[in-house]
Order: structure tokens, then sequence, then C-alpha cells
């Protein structure tokens, strides 16, 4: 079948893809051109961490992200498959038990552990969580890669309006008009250059009021993040926010008191009253929307069930009826 997608961003080309490996002819309309610096895609993390996500998020979340790595590189994504390491400061240690209590797939490792896995950080904690099974890519270069990709398959991208054929609709928080359950969930990150730091996998510092994730891009380059904000503001860092988060990162490792501040983001990321995405039909346009802050990790879920919408199969898991 003909399908033209609107929006670029992950939810959009996750669709995409699944559609073309289908062998369904699709466009990609976007009046930004692809993906990029306007969208919280090109901010996100790039953890694909459903093992730590259930410290917090619905059953479906992890066991859905478990397929994801796997999703990704089979798309030709570059997935680093180091884990992801938990640590809290001595004041914090019985957030890392109760994180501990609350998630599962994961081992404790001593100061000796930790040594071997990263040591800068052996001087500073004794104990810590391994999330053995967890991932992590680099979002910006994993959305052009596969935008390219993509076009080299014959699917066609657009800045124009375009709905031929089936449409589906990725465009997040610009779909609230039809998706009034939409709210932004403002998140604010950075990205340091410090080649004084050679952490090799994301490290979570777990705070009761900002806990932090770290996640290296290579070559001492690092994002750090995320506030979380119940605002659909999307063009402003507040400096309380750029400064308890850098806070964290220099008690995490001092060393990154000599980082360069290469650059500091802002985004609001869509989600719904359950912060569960969500399938929905609406007057033959197939909505993909609400990945809050699972949007790397469960865009291939939510992919798969749009292409299995479209093709008229079983109601996917995370179809949500519209009532008029």
């Amino acid at each position: 079948m003909k399908v033209t997608i609107r929006g670029s961003g992950v939810a959009g080309l996750c669709v995409a893809a699944e559609l073309a490996g289908r062998g369904h002819e699709v466009t990609v309309t976007d009046p930004a051109g692809g993906p990029g610096a306007q969208g919280c895609s090109w901010w996100a993390g790039g953890m694909l961490a459903p093992d730590c996500e259930g410290f917090a998020a619905e059953e479906v979340v992890i066991r859905l992200g478990r397929a994801a790595a796997d999703w990704w590189q089979a798309q030709g994504a570059r997935v680093i498959r180091r884990g992801t390491l938990v640590v809290a400061l001595g004041r914090d240690r019985g957030e890392l038990d109760h994180f501990a209590r609350r998630t599962a797939n994961h081992r404790w490792l001593d100061r000796a552990g930790i040594a071997e896995a990263e040591p800068q950080l052996a001087e500073r904690f004794d104990r810590a969580l391994w999330m053995s099974d967890e991932a992590h890519l680099d979002p910006r270069a994993t959305l052009l890669g596969l935008r390219d990709r993509l076009a080299a398959r014959g699917v066609r991208f657009t800045t124009e309006p375009c709905d031929g054929g089936r449409v589906v609709d990725c465009t997040g928080l610009a779909a609230r008009a039809a998706l009034p359950e939409l709210r932004g969930v403002k998140g604010e990150m950075m990205v340091l250059r410090a080649p004084e730091v050679a952490l090799t996998r994301p490290v979570r510092l777990l705070h009761p009021r900002f806990p932090l994730y770290i996640v290296p891009r290579g070559d001492g380059v690092f994002m750090l993040g995320a506030t979380q904000i119940e605002s659909g503001e999307r063009t402003r860092a507040s400096v309380r926010s750029v400064m308890e988060l850098l806070s964290a990162a220099y008690a995490l490792d001092p060393a990154f008191g000599e980082a360069e501040l290469a650059e500091i983001g802002t985004d609001a990321r869509p989600a719904f009253p359950d912060n569960l995405p969500r399938v929905t039909d609406l007057g033959g346009t197939l909505y993909v929307n609400g990945l809050f802050r699972h949007g790397f990790l469960l865009a291939p879920a939510l992919a798969r069930m749009a292409a299995e919408a479209l093709e008229g199969h079983a109601k996917p898991e995370l179809w949500h009826e519209h009532h008029a």
C-alpha cells in the first residue's frame, strides 16, 4: 500500500523502516526537512535501558523495550552493549537499595567490580548495580543513518504536505489538536566535552531530587540529562536545572569540572496521562504518539504495531480506541 508518514523523528523513521521492510511504498513528510535539532528525538539520551526503566515504568515498557537493541542493530545502527551502571552517593545509599528492589536483571558490584567496569568511579563508590543486558546508541548518528538507509531503499522524503494513501501521524506534541490528552514533559539536557573522563557505558546517579544519567558518545563527549518537568515549554533551559545537573555530574566524577559545556538543549516529550504510548485511528489517520521518555526504547515496538494495524491484523497491544 501507499503510506504517508508525517514527522521524521524517531517514531516516524521507525514506522517508515517497518513499513518499507514489509514492501509498502512510503513517503515521509516533514517541514523541517528531516531529523535535526528541532525535535526531542535529537536530544534523547539513547539509552536502551528497559531494566532501569522498570523502576517507574509499566511492565509493558520493560517487556517491549527488551527487543529494541536487536531491532536497531538490524536496521544498521551502532548499538553498544555494555550495560548500565547505577550508583548513589553515600548519603543516598538507600536510593540504590530501593532501586534494586524495584528492578530486576541486575547484579551488585563491589569496589573491585566497579574498578574493573569503570576505573574512574572506584575511588568514589564502593557498590553499584550493573544492568548487564542494557545497551545504548548515539541518537543523532542513528537517526541520520536510518534516514539515509531508508532513502537508499526508496523511501521518499519531502518537506511539502503529502497525504497520499494511508496516513500515519508521528508529529509528537504538534498533534495535540487531534489528541487533546497529550501533554508536554519538559526535559533539559547538556552535551559536555570531557577528555579527562573515560566512562564507557551509561551511568545513572540516583538522587531523591535530581537523578542524573550520563551517556558516552565517544571521543570524550557525553550527554548529560535530564530534567523532567510538567510543562510543554520547549525553548528555555533554566539556570536551576543546568546548575543541578552539572553539580550532579561533578559529584559523580570531579573530572567533569574541567569539561567544556558544548550544548544546552531543551524540548518537551509528548506523553499521555498514563505515560504509555498509543496507536490510535482517528478519521482514517493512524496516530503513533506518546512515547514520553521511551522514544528509542519503544518506537520499534510501536512501529510494528502501526504496520500490523495498517495491514488489518489484530489490534495491537497499545491500541487506543477513540470515542467521539
